[in-house]
């Protein structure tokens, strides 16, 4: 049986955040959600950097590499969830950054620093 969208972008969310568990991550939140959108993940690096993660999910290769799917537009409204996060939890001088995770057919694949926040 196919598994739907939504449960996809969970089973990714979750491989996600175990696999940044293992690397000794600290999950401040999942599913940051506002008016405006949502960020996947909210974590602390073992350096202390605050790090917002877009997750990206496939299963097969009909899907194609899921990396592709956050276009500019994305990435500028993560930017600003991420900004509109750390404001209202008066964050303003800690390091930050945003990370892509890709689970595609099984892999996980990190890349830290995606794109400016």
């Amino acid at each position: 049986m196919p598994v739907n969208t939504c449960e996809k972008g969970k089973q990714g969310e979750g491989a996600a955040a175990e696999y940044l568990l293992s690397k000794g991550y600290t999950i401040e939140t999942r599913n940051y959600r506002t008016k405006h959108g949502e960020i996947d993940i909210i974590a602390k690096s073992p350096e202390g950097t605050f790090v917002f993660v877009e997750v990206k999910a496939a299963q097969n290769r009909g899907c194609g590499n899921p990396l592709y799917r956050i276009t500019p537009a994305k990435q500028k409204n993560i930017i600003r969830l991420a900004q509109r996060y750390m404001y209202e939890r008066k964050l303003h001088s800690h390091p930050r950054r945003v990370d892509v995770i890709s689970v595609f057919m099984g892999k996980i694949d990190h890349i830290p620093n995606a794109f400016l926040a």
